[in-house]
């Protein structure tokens, strides 16, 4: 890699963490690991990493990355290795990443905050999409080392900004899977297959995402009219959802939520408005 080639230090060889150095290594990249059970650096080891005695042993690397379990269980090694420079690439909070940076800002620390949108096996392609906030100067300097593995996308100088963007992707996620599942289990009381509805199901999430950026409009602008489709009338669809699905014997947790707060926004006088006017009320 030439003048780029760097010392990099990896704490924490769980899945995430060796397919972290497993990457860096195959860039060619000097890389120390350290993790507790020193047996799981076994095969890092055979492909030319050095196994750190100690946190600090790794942490005199230029860059180091940490990706341990939380960030309790991380705090601790963190301030027994005192690195120079700092990606965190632990899962967490925005408020624990907010105080994570706090403690490097206090110890003389680069620090920048990182979240993994990807599996381990997609890390070292560009699928493996990874957001970092903090220092934007640490970002820059290290994005050679980054780049290496995935696509990084830096969110802003507040630390706390990729777990928040993490967190918000992670939701939409969550609530799509639970309306996939309540629809399969709906369709299923009548012996719909999961095969015979996933490509009506695929066709219609795509039409709906096309919705987004409008939505997104209107969010952004406070201007809620709309010729198309007022929310009593999605409200009122939920309603039937919530009684088609007790009717069929399915629960009914997933969709009585968005009864409830569809029906809270249209008490609230957003009966004639867009479905984007149901952020009033989660705010």
């Amino acid at each position: 890699m030439g003048e780029s080639k760097k010392h990099v230090g990896v704490l924490g060889l769980g899945r995430m963490g060796a397919a972290l150095a497993g990457t860096l290594l195959g860039a060619g990249h000097d890389v120390s690991v350290w993790n507790r059970s020193p047996l799981k650096a076994g095969p890092l080891l055979d492909r030319g990493a050095k196994l750190a005695a100690t946190p600090e042993e790794a942490a005199s690397a230029d860059v180091v990355l940490s990706c341990l379990s939380t960030y309790d269980a991380q705090q601790p090694v963190l301030e027994a290795a005192s690195p120079k420079v700092l990606v965190n690439l632990t899962s967490g909070t925005p408020e624990q990443a907010r105080t994570a940076a706090k403690w490097a800002a206090s110890a003389g620390i680069d620090y920048v905050d990182g979240v993994i949108m990807a599996v381990p096996q997609q890390i070292g392609t560009p699928v493996a999409q990874i957001l970092y906030s903090g220092s934007e100067p640490t970002f820059a300097a290290q994005r050679d080392v980054l780049e290496v593995l995935g696509t990084p996308v830096f969110t802003g100088e507040d630390a706390g900004l990729a777990a928040l963007y993490d967190l918000a992707l992670l939701g939409i996620m969550w609530s799509t899977m639970a309306g996939y599942l309540q629809a399969l289990a709906l369709v299923g009381t009548e012996g719909v297959t999961p095969e015979q509805f996933t490509p009506m199901a695929l066709a219609w999430h795509s039409a709906v995402a096309g919705l987004l950026p409008g939505i997104g409009e209107q969010v952004a602008s406070g201007d809620y009219a709309t010729d198309v489709s007022a929310l009593d009338i999605n409200a009122a669809g939920l309603a039937m959802l919530v009684e088609t699905s007790r009717g069929q014997g399915v629960s009914t947790a997933v969709p009585a939520v968005l009864r409830e707060l569809f029906d809270r926004a249209v008490a609230a006088g957003h009966g004639s408005h867009a479905i984007a006017s149901v952020i009033e009320e989660i705010r």
